[in-house]
């Protein structure tokens, strides 16, 4: 019996280079120069903050300098997170704007919790995926109270 995806949760998603999208937006370069990068298992973690991608994927985005750099916390203590972006991510029909903590390569494509109650997915533990929340109809409502 195969046991090691037992409450694993993935799901597909997009990241764009938000300077990229602005400079096809100008003209400046053509829309299929826009640095993309579709993660097909990238793992749902309810208990990270944000989205974490590779240093490798954050390169290949174009991004190799940070954009900050922020006080971080994960099970082996205390460090300096670097971020990068600004980095448009898509799940499913829904995005968002934001920047992405660098993580070792071999990590996996983390989306945390800011991310998921932006765009109103939540965890679809029978499927080992995220659907949208049903809150609203199903509907994306940006909640203001």
């Amino acid at each position: 019996m195969e046991t090691a995806d037992v409450g694993r949760v993935t799901c597909k998603v997009r990241v764009e280079n938000i300077d990229d999208q602005l400079r096809a937006g100008r003209g400046e370069i053509p829309a299929t120069a826009v640095r993309t990068l579709v993660i097909e298992d990238a793992l749902v973690d309810t208990g990270a903050s944000t989205l974490a991608l590779p240093k490798a994927m954050l390169r290949q985005l174009g991004l190799d300098v940070p954009s900050t750099t922020k006080r971080s916390r994960n099970t082996t203590g205390e460090y300096v997170a670097k971020l990068y972006g600004p980095l448009r991510l898509w799940i499913e029909d829904r995005d968002m704007t934001l920047d992405a903590l660098e993580v070792e390569d071999g990590c996996p494509a983390l989306i945390g919790q800011i991310p998921l109650e932006h765009m109103q997915m939540v965890v679809d533990m029978a499927n080992h995926g995220v659907t949208k929340s049903p809150a609203n109809g199903g509907e994306w409502v940006l909640d203001m109270f």
